[in-house]
């Protein structure tokens, strides 16, 4: 019996075929040869420079307070009409020039808050803010 004959063994292989495997290393390998110089290539951005100087301090933050009945309070404290322009002017002569924060109260008219902007405005103060409560 020269076909398949009785004392062959069935047995299964236990060995692992290495070409394919080897193929597929080889075509790994080949596409990252290729893809790698691709990659290096990047665009050139004009990145801006960072300087490690430190800040400038802080300017100082004026609160006026407008109550409601109408009278002003510059950082807590009351003080007359015709102070306020002159506390205006002087404030707005330092440098760095000092925020100007507005609290106005619910009640108070607002021709008594707008005199306040036009004071501020006439001498020459450039960062105005209003404070307000968020809704509840």
């Amino acid at each position: 019996m020269a076909f398949g004959g009785q004392d062959e063994s069935d047995e299964v292989m236990s060995e692992i075929n290495m070409t394919p495997l080897v193929d597929v290393m080889l075509v790994l390998l080949i596409i990252f040869i290729i893809t790698i110089p691709v990659m290096k290539h990047s665009v050139n951005v004009d990145l801006p420079r960072a300087s490690n100087h430190p800040e400038e301090a802080r300017p100082e933050t004026i609160r006026l307070s407008v109550a409601a009945d109408g009278s002003y309070y510059w950082n807590e404290n009351r003080i007359a009409d015709a102070e306020l322009d002159r506390l205006m002017a002087a404030s707005a002569a330092k440098e760095p020039q000092p925020e100007l924060h507005i609290r106005g109260d619910r009640e108070v008219r607002y021709e008594r808050v707008a005199q306040a902007m036009a004071a501020a405005q006439h001498a020459g103060l450039k960062k105005i803010g209003f404070i307000t409560e968020p809704r509840s």
